[in-house]
């Protein structure tokens, strides 16, 4: 007796059915369909329990993971498929690691919009080719309508770190540079502006973008690269008080010098926020040797996404260990880390 075995598609279906997160046809249907199509790739395509990635140069294993639930799903700059790539690359690219691949895994909401997980998953799958990494592993589980808010994605991140590369807080030292590789607070801040309803001026978006090429080019300043962060929850602000605590050295910033978008700045007075405590998804902050300022800059201002780049502050010795910023009418004040989270789900 011959057994015929029934295909299901999704193919007609507007929207995404509980079924799919079942792990039976509909699931295989969705990945088959949706999924592999825009993902696909030598790791992914056996659809194995576990991808093997290869590693053969001299070097260590770095490893991260993360979490995207931002709202809404799209916004100006990119949307939560760009969003869970670049910043699982990025925490991996300020450890000075090469990012190879990722894990991608999604929990959708009964009755979300097809053509809405299509376009992000276009979206994850050009934000992956633009940072060099493929998608080599992942999972799918559908919730009941009224229990996800659309859409979740959940990323794990592998990169390989080089021998000759050690950046870490224990390597700063008194005299130091802070810098930044650009404009803060554009992306917490654009995410605002469309909640809030503000027509701000189209330059408003948020700067989401992997930053795996920029760090490998700052590579190059050697031992004098003392360290990098990506500043996203909790802004400049939390990293660079992060930085005072850790070290036990104080920081003096010059407001200044901090580069804000006009755009930006304006939402921010309106708002009554902030810039230095509001997320970025696309910037770079950086201790580096004093001897190493134009070198830095040049090497930022030579990547599309470092144009703004600058050194804002200096590490001194100072007890106890504070950041102040000078502001720009001469005073001084203690910058402090947000209480709580100012703009929930931005990330």
């Amino acid at each position: 007796m011959s057994i015929e075995h029934e295909t299901t598609s999704i193919s007609s279906e507007a929207r995404v059915q509980l079924s799919a997160g079942g792990g039976g046809e509909a699931t295989k249907a969705l990945i088959d369909e949706l999924v592999l199509p825009r993902l696909g790739n030598t790791l992914l395509n056996p659809l194995t329990d576990a991808a093997i990635v290869p590693f053969e140069e001299p070097g260590r294993l770095c490893l991260t993971t993360d979490a995207s639930v931002v709202q809404p799903l799209a916004f100006p700059g990119g949307d939560i498929g760009r969003l869970a790539v670049c910043g699982t690359v990025n925490d991996l690219a300020v450890m000075g690691a090469e990012p190879r691949a990722l894990t991608l895994s999604m929990i959708i909401e009964e009755g979300l919009p097809r053509e809405v997980l299509i376009r992000i998953l276009d979206s994850v799958a050009a934000a992956a080719k633009e940072a060099g990494v493929v998608v080599a592993a992942g999972d799918t589980k559908v919730v009941e309508r009224g229990s996800g808010d659309g859409l979740y994605l959940s990323t794990a991140g592998v990169g390989w770190l080089p021998a000759s590369v050690e950046f870490g807080l224990d390597r700063v030292q008194a005299g130091d540079r802070i810098c930044v590789s650009g404009t803060i607070a554009d992306h917490g801040l654009a995410l605002m502006a469309l909640r809030e309803g503000l027509a701000i001026d189209s330059a408003l978006h948020s700067d989401v973008a992997p930053l795996n090429r920029l760090s490998r080019a700052l590579r190059e300043l050697g031992s004098g690269l003392r360290f990098l962060r990506d500043p996203t929850r909790g802004g400049l602000a939390g990293v660079l008080v992060d930085i005072a605590e850790a070290t036990g050295l104080s920081l003096e910033i010059a407001e200044s010098a901090i580069p804000v978008a006009g755009p930006t700045r304006y939402v921010a007075e309106l708002l009554g926020l902030d810039p230095l405590v509001v997320a970025n998804e696309g910037k770079l902050v950086a201790v580096i040797a004093p001897e190493l300022e134009q070198r830095f800059i040049e090497i930022c201002r030579g990547d599309p996404l470092g144009g703004r780049a600058a050194v804002i502050g200096s590490v001194v010795e100072s007890t106890p260990p504070l950041v102040e910023l000078i502001t720009t009418a001469g005073g001084r004040r203690i910058v402090r880390r947000a209480y709580g989270e100012e703009l929930p789900r931005i990330c």
